[in-house]
């Protein structure tokens, strides 16, 4: 299979564990469309950046540095769910680290 397809199928994984407490929830559906196309994006950044450190670290540092958008926008509106928002973006980054650590080889 193509690393392609495999970052695009990493991603797609993380999208779906990422919105599942948000469609429980209930929280509007571009939020919940926005944060699975993030994932897809993540995925496919994660798997092919190059940077020096640790798969796990590396997928923390991306999907940290690439919420930070997502979380100003939040502060404004739902201050409460920042640090949710961050939280699942260090868990999913490093899953996905450490997943495209393990097919990249």
């Amino acid at each position: 299979m193509s690393k392609l397809l495999i970052s695009l199928g990493i991603g797609i994984i993380a999208g779906i564990i990422d919105v599942i407490p948000m469609i429980i929830q209930k929280i509007d559906k571009y939020a919940i469309i926005s944060a699975f196309v993030h994932w897809i994006v993540l995925g496919f950044i994660i798997f092919y950046i190059q940077i020096p450190v640790s798969s796990w670290l590396k997928g923390i540092i991306i999907a940290e540095v690439t919420a930070l958008p997502i979380v100003i926008l939040v502060l404004k509106s739902e201050p409460k769910s920042v640090i949710p928002i961050l939280v699942m973006s260090a868990i999913l980054g490093a899953i996905v680290g450490v997943t495209r650590a393990k097919f990249a080889a």
